[in-house]
């Protein structure tokens, strides 16, 4: 049963105003990570003040993505562009170990460069220069070079987001993702947490995986770009 059954319909909401509002940008009604952390950006509610907040938190030739429940409906002085279909899924099997990985190295600030670069060549999803900065990252190398990775994201109260999960062409299909998932996961519940996670609803290899280690789809949430309006976010 999820712990927290609230926390998780506006996750970055929740994560912006709790745990990482060292990271961000926020008023009353609006909130977004700083832009070289992550993309994304989030309302508490979506009246018209709250829209009117957010823009003002984009500065001209920014976009920033939402999670929502419904397709969005910005005021005029915003335009919002599709992305896709989202996949929110929780972990429902309750496991305290961290299985003992040889393999598996802490990734800090003097890997950084190294994590950019497997994120731009796997592309996992979005990853800034600073999102190492947002919870804990592990990887696997190979003759020195990181070759796999995986880590924390979004960090809403009492749950903690895995987020860019990714191998490197060369060496997929030998487990490596599923290895860095169960460490990650398993030192998310020892510390009295919730694994949780998002993935593209078209991606079926990636969804299939985190059903076979225990991940259940919660809810289904659009992703949407926000961007002022006189940048023509939204396509022709």
């Amino acid at each position: 049963m999820d712990p927290s059954p609230h926390s998780l319909d506006n996750p970055i909401w929740t994560a912006l105003v709790t745990e990482q509002a060292h990271l961000g940008l926020r008023d009353a009604l609006a909130c977004r990570y700083h832009p070289d952390v992550a993309p994304f950006a989030a309302m508490e509610s979506e009246s018209r003040e709250a829209w009117l907040a957010l823009g003002r938190l984009l500065p001209a030739g920014q976009q920033v993505a939402l999670l929502s429940s419904d397709p969005v409906k910005p005021p005029a002085a915003l335009r919002a562009q599709p992305v896709g279909l989202i996949h929110q899924m929780v972990a429902t099997r309750r496991d305290t170990r961290a299985p003992d990985d040889p393999d598996i190295v802490t990734l800090g600030p003097a890997d950084a460069q190294d994590m950019l670069e497997l994120a731009l060549k796997t592309k996992p999803g979005p990853f800034c220069k600073r999102t190492h900065e947002m919870g804990r990252y592990i990887g696997i190398r190979a003759q020195g070079r990181l070759i796999a990775m995986a880590g924390e994201r979004m960090h809403p109260a009492g749950h903690v987001e895995i987020s860019a999960v990714c191998v490197d062409d060369a060496w997929r299909g030998q487990g490596l993702a599923g290895r860095l998932m169960k460490r990650l996961a398993g030192g998310i519940w020892l510390r009295g947490e919730s694994p949780f996670l998002h993935v593209l609803g078209s991606n079926l290899n990636a969804i299939a995986l985190y059903e076979r280690l225990g991940f259940a789809l919660r809810q289904r949430l659009s992703l949407t770009l926000i961007g002022h309006a006189e940048q023509g976010a939204n396509p022709p």
